[in-house]
C-alpha cells in the first residue's frame, strides 16, 4: 500500500505491522479543512493494506489535538459548501474508524478536543496520560455536540455522564476519563506512547481475522446509536449558521466569555 504525502501526519512503523500515525501540525496540532480531511480518508487505505495488523494514532509534541483552527471555523460559518464539506467529511471519518477493521490504538498524549478528540475515543483501545486534558468543546463555541460524543459518550460511561460533559463543554483530565470509563488506560505522561505501542503489538500478534471479527461485531453497538449521531451532526452543522456560533467565536478569539441571547426560538 502506497499512502499519499500528507501535510500534517507522519507515518512510521515502529513495531512489526503496527503503522504508526502521528499529527503533526503545530505546536498544538490543531486541525485545518486539509487535516480534517486526512483523517477522514486514511482508515479506508488502512483496511486494505495488508501490512497492517494494528495501528496507533498519536500527537506530536505536547498535545494529541487541540482542535479545529479559527480560520477553518470561520470558514464554516461563512460558506455554506464548506459546510457541507466539513459535514461530509465528519460524516466519513467516524464512519471509517467504525468500519476499519484493524484494530486502533490511540495514544492521548496531550490536549485533546474537537475532531481530534473524535479521533482518540473512537479508536478500540484509548490510552491518555495523566495530563491529557479531553474537552468537547462544541457548546462552548455555540454549537451542538457534534462528531463523535452523541454516538459513544453514553456507551463508554453513562447517559448521566454524557449529558453533563456534552451539554457543559467541562474539561476531563486523563485520571477523571478512566476512571468514568471514556477511556481504557491512563498512565503516567512518559508511558502513555509506549503503553500504546505494547497494546498495538500484542494486538497485531494475535490471530488477525479473530480480533478484527471481534472489533466489527462490538462496533455493531456504536452502530445502533447512528441516527442519533446523524441528527447531531446534522444539528451540529446547522448551529454554524446561528448568532451563538458567531458570538462563540468571537468570545474565544478574544479570551472572554461569551454573551449569549438567553431566549431562542428553539
Amino acid at each position: 500500500m502506497t499512502y499519499p504525502d500528507y501535510d500534517s501526519l507522519k507515518l512510521d512503523w515502529p513495531v512489526e505491522r503496527v503503522l504508526r500515525i502521528t499529527l503533526s501540525r503545530g505546536k498544538m496540532n490543531a486541525m485545518d479543512f486539509q487535516l480534517h480531511h486526512d483523517l477522514g480518508h486514511i482508515w479506508a487505505l488502512i483496511d486494505k493494506d495488508p501490512d497492517v495488523n494494528c495501528v496507533v494514532v498519536t500527537g506530536e509534541g505536547r498535545a494529541f489535538s487541540a482542535g479545529g483552527e479559527f480560520d477553518m471555523i470561520e470558514n464554516i460559518i461563512a460558506d455554506h459548501d464548506f459546510r457541507c464539506k466539513m459535514w461530509k467529511d465528519a460524516r466519513t471519518m467516524v464512519d471509517s474508524m467504525l468500519n476499519c477493521s484493524k484494530p486502533i490504538v490511540s495514544a492521548i498524549n496531550g490536549a485533546a478536543a474537537g475532531g481530534g478528540l473524535a479521533v482518540a475515543l473512537l479508536a478500540d483501545v484509548t490510552v491518555a496520560a495523566e495530563s491529557a486534558k479531553l474537552v468537547d468543546g462544541h457548546t462552548v463555541l455555540g454549537v451542538a455536540a457534534d462528531d463523535h460524543g452523541v454516538a459513544i459518550w453514553p456507551l463508554l460511561t453513562s447517559m448521566a455522564k454524557a449529558k453533563y460533559y456534552l451539554m457543559t463543554s467541562e474539561p476531563i483530565s486523563g485520571r477523571e476519563a478512566e476512571r468514568i470509563g471514556l477511556v481504557s488506560f491512563c498512565v503516567p505522561d512518559e508511558q502513555c506512547v509506549p503503553r500504546a505501542l505494547e497494546i498495538a503489538e500484542k494486538l497485531a500478534k494475535g490471530p488477525p481475522a479473530a480480533v478484527r471479527w471481534t472489533k466489527l461485531s462490538l462496533n455493531n453497538w456504536m452502530k445502533n446509536a447512528w441516527p442519533a449521531f446523524e441528527a447531531s451532526l446534522a444539528f451540529g452543522i446547522l448551529g454554524f449558521t446561528s448568532p451563538e456560533a458567531r458570538e462563540g467565536l468571537d468570545a474565544l478569539k478574544e479570551k472572554r466569555p461569551p454573551n449569549f441571547n438567553p431566549t431562542s426560538y428553539v
